[in-house]
């Protein structure tokens, strides 16, 4: 039963008390961007693309609790681009060369893109030293396509109980690490039933042995934008 209800750029959104502006969008079929927020874990705010008004007043929408009567904005010109000046960020401060990339098509990053119309760039790309990590038998870590978004840090620490991956560093040197003294994710526990293998929302963490197995041209984001679902399941090859 419903608790009450806000409007969402000026529908109306049931929700239910505890929950907050982006569950409620999302349990009635509306998108707001987000990269950091997953359904399954605890909200983290930190990508900040998912920055709403409510009643006037900017906030993340995966921390926010719903208020009855709330008025909140999303969709408006001013909101996006901020999002897209964001994301234009994320693509130069890593390596994302999109279309020589596995995870293309299934890439959370590249369809928000997509779907808020950044178009190019805009700021001068970085080009950090990020190694590739190939040294597990079974995985692949390309930190070049790190957002820093923590999903595999909060999976890995939460539901596998290993804490295999962590960030160091602060501000523009912040990256992600592996928790090993070698710094090599072979030197872990790290395995394919972890849910951190598997909730990487760019091209980080991927299963050697399987590379372009699933055709561009019928993956997740190739079939419907990225809003066609409030979070997507990623089809993995």
């Amino acid at each position: 039963m419903s608790e009450g209800n806000f409007t969402l750029d000026g529908e109306d959104i049931p929700f239910q008390e505890g929950q907050t502006i982006m569950q409620a969008a999302m349990a009635a079929g509306k998108y707001i961007p987000h990269l950091c927020y997953h359904p399954e874990f605890k909200p983290h705010g930190s990508c900040k693309l998912c920055t709403v008004r409510v009643n006037g007043r900017a906030t993340a929408s995966c921390t926010q609790r719903a208020a009855s009567g709330a008025v909140v904005e999303s969709n408006t010109h001013a909101i996006n681009d901020e999002r897209r000046a964001l994301l234009q960020m994320l693509f130069v401060e890593g390596n994302h060369f999109c279309p020589s990339c596995e995870k293309s098509g299934n890439c959370q990053l590249q369809a928000t893109a997509y779907e808020l119309g950044m178009m190019s760039p805009h700021y001068d790309h970085f080009f950090p030293n990020r190694p590739v990590d190939a040294s597990h038998p079974e995985y692949l870590l390309d930190f070049n396509r790190c957002i820093l978004c923590s999903l595999c840090i909060r999976a890995s620490r939460d539901v596998d109980g290993k804490n295999v991956f962590a960030l160091s560093g602060r501000g523009i040197k912040t990256r992600l690490i592996v928790n090993a003294k070698s710094g090599r994710l072979a030197d872990t526990n790290f395995s394919e039933a972890d849910k951190a293998a598997h909730v990487c929302p760019v091209g980080v963490i991927l299963k050697k042995r399987k590379g372009f197995a699933q055709p561009i041209g019928g993956r997740t984001f190739d079939l419907n934008p990225i809003s066609a679902t409030p979070h997507p399941t990623i089809k993995e090859g």
